[in-house]
């Protein structure tokens, strides 16, 4: 191991050896009845706010960590709590009260959205209703997909009800099938679970370590704590710098809805294509890049350190030269499938992930073996009783999860080793880069650059795999792999970071945590059926059924194309692997070292094409401040930027409550 900084902070900060936050005297507070009351109706809300919002109106409320939704009603949970504490001060909810009905409202906010509902439903009849005779799709798939996995009968290659009504309305006087729906959505339910329980044994296994010995930022955790406290929430709401951040966004989006209403109104622009300005080649074959102007990414953005901001907008803009390089050299470009980037940046993030993994776990090491001694041996100097989990389920927990997650796609029908790679690699490698990108670097949105089926790509073509295999991945991958917004491992992380600022018992989240699932795994499902059958899904936002039959179109192209392996996949793997290796111990070694290997591994994400604009605009102000103005003012401005981020998520859930009401065209966010 190098000399210099400690493995731990190759990805992020430096941080002093282990310690605990918690004080022996100090009080910890438990869940209360009211506090549960307050979350239950929260996440009702957001399972009937969000379906409509993203399926009727089209604005994507709740497909971030950090979802608009769950702070527009989180916000009506502090309001309601205001009254209350003035007619009736015993009724009133204490900070970690407020932090429970949070994190239950966010959980459900993520699971009504691509958490699992937005695109579990239309995955489920997708391949029924939208099957053409060029897809041959009744003799390459319908044949290998279970009966218990779709709403629909595949034997029967006829566009059945239950899928037509689903995209075209019910006729009147129909009834909706709600029997029809009760096997899949239990079936996969039962999958769904298994991979929540991952993430959240995953979640206590990892928090001392990422909170207490790391001091990671958690930055997304921000806002809601300033919401909560008691004594910091009345001082927040009174600053005019916090008013005036708030004023920004709050004056764009109005004029920009009032321009739906009004065209006579200019719009104000928040995206620009560049792809449209690069004509000739080279510069025309670069990755999609688009100017998308947040103002709540560069309000998130000022809380993180200027390197690591600097390497967000660096490591985008090096894949985009990359690809002039490769172009001018007349080499081919080709995209990488399923997602915005091409394929040489996604087998170079692949092997960037593999290293970022395999530090993360090194860097916890410690941590770790005492965490399987309190687990295996009941090693009692080991405190884990203020843990989510207490070691020894956790552990347990997680070997029982992920071994039920395999065996249910092994009795689906797919291979042994294909389910082990499918979903180790999707939790212990994509999960957990991506939640560190969610507590470390803040990223509003999750998302990868590759599949598990890439990984097996890198070392063998795809049609040497059975056309069972190949259709069976379209399935879980379109459910869960291929979008990670709304991934439940990051809010598990933050809501155990957040308990720490108002002194609350983490056991006490976990019962609050499976019940909200349990409200979203309900109520989610009941509104993402009515609407649809209702409305008619060909009329409402189809995001769902376009990724589902991407995946699946992509799969039986695999199956009918006897592909060559291509080499160029695996020296890109390698490239990634050395070059984050060599970033890293530069990282560990040298305190000037301002590129961050977390940078790299997202240069091409959708999280990138959206936020590297506004993130490089934070980096510039954090910078010029932190020159000429100090430590001081930066901690002074700390309001203006937190009102930033409220006033553009109070916006869009000012925008989609008033466009439901009047079935207006909503105005466009910057976070497609």
């Amino acid at each position: 191991m190098p000399s210099g900084r400690p493995w731990s902070t190759i990805t992020g900060f430096h941080s002093p050896r282990f310690q605990v936050t918690f004080l022996n005297q100090t009080v910890l507070h438990s869940l209360r009845a009211r506090a549960l009351v307050a979350g239950i109706l929260g996440a009702l809300a957001a399972c009937v706010l969000v379906p409509c919002a993203q399926l009727i109106l089209k604005i994507q409320i709740g497909i971030s960590q950090f979802a608009p939704a769950a702070i527009g009603i989180y916000l009506v949970v502090v309001a309601a709590d205001l009254v209350i504490r003035r007619l009736r001060p015993s009724w009133a909810l204490s900070s970690a009260d407020m932090i429970v009905a949070y994190c239950m409202i966010l959980i459900a906010t993520l699971m009504s959205s691509r958490g699992l509902m937005d695109r579990l439903m239309p995955t489920l009849v997708m391949s029924n209703y939208l099957n053409r005779p060029e897809y041959k799709w009744d003799e390459l798939v319908f044949p290998h997909v279970p009966n218990w996995w779709v709403a629909f009968n595949p034997q029967d290659t006829a566009t059945q009800d239950v899928s037509r009504y689903y995209y075209e309305s019910l006729p009147v006087g129909e009834p909706l099938p709600w029997s029809t729906w009760l096997r899949p959505l239990a079936a996969w339910y039962v999958f769904a679970a298994a991979l929540f329980a991952a993430w959240m044994c995953l979640a206590s296994i990892f928090r001392r370590q990422w909170v207490d010995a790391e001091k990671l930022t958690f930055p997304l955790v921000e806002l809601p704590l300033e919401l909560s406290r008691e004594q910091t929430r009345g001082r927040f709401f009174r600053s005019r710098l916090m008013w005036m951040g708030f004023a920004i966004p709050a004056v764009v989006f109005t004029i920009n809805g009032l321009n739906k209403i009004y065209p006579i109104i200019p719009e104000l622009g928040l995206q620009n294509n560049l792809n449209s300005l690069l004509v000739n080649r080279p510069w025309r074959d670069i990755a999609f890049t688009t100017i998308y102007l947040s103002f709540a990414a560069i309000g998130f953005g000022y809380f993180l350190p200027t390197q690591l901001l600097f390497s967000l907008w660096f490591f985008f803009w090096f894949a985009r030269l990359e690809d002039i390089v490769i172009s001018a050299f007349g080499g081919s470009v080709e995209a990488m499938p399923m997602y915005p980037t091409r394929v040489h940046i996604g087998y170079q993030v692949m092997g960037a992930y593999l290293v970022l993994c395999l530090y993360l776990v090194r860097a916890a090491w410690p941590h770790l073996r005492r965490v399987f001694r309190r687990a295996f041996l009941g090693d009692p100097s080991v405190d884990d009783s203020n843990e989510l989990l207490s070691h020894r389920r956790a552990v347990f927990g997680l070997i029982a999860a992920t071994a039920g997650a395999i065996v249910w796609l092994c009795a689906g029908g797919m291979s042994t080793w294909l389910a082990m790679l499918e979903v180790c690699v999707y939790l212990f490698v994509v999960s957990l880069v991506m939640a560190r990108s969610v507590s470390e670097a803040g990223m509003m949105m999750c998302e990868t650059s590759f599949r598990p089926l890439d990984v097996v790509r890198t070392f063998r073509p795809l049609h040497s795999l059975s056309p069972r295999n190949l259709t069976l991945l379209a399935f879980p991958d379109s459910v869960f792999v291929r979008d990670l917004r709304g991934n439940l491992f990051s809010p598990f992380l933050d809501a155990l970071k957040i308990a720490d600022g108002v002194h609350l018992r983490k056991r006490a989240l976990f019962s609050a945590m499976v019940v909200a699932m349990g409200i979203a795994f309900v109520g989610a499902a009941v509104v993402h059926l009515y609407i649809p059958y209702t409305e008619g899904m060909l009329k409402l936002y189809q995001y769902g059924s376009g990724n589902a039959t991407m995946l699946l179109r992509h799969s039986v192209a695999q199956i009918q194309v006897a592909d060559n392996y291509d080499v160029r996949l695996p020296i890109n793997f390698a490239i990634g692997i050395v070059l984050t290796l060599f970033l890293s111990i530069m990282r560990a070694r040298f305190w000037w070292w301002p590129f961050y290997p977390i940078g790299y591994a997202l240069c091409g994400s959708w999280t990138m094409i959206v936020f590297w604009f506004p993130l490089t605009l934070a980096w510039i102000i954090k910078t010029l401040l932190l020159r000429y103005a100090g430590m001081d003012a930066y901690r002074k401005g700390r309001p203006f930027f937190l009102g930033m981020i409220l006033g553009e998520f109070f916006m869009a859930v000012l925008w989609t409550i008033l466009c439901t009401a009047t079935r207006q065209e909503a105005p466009f966010f910057p976070w497609p």
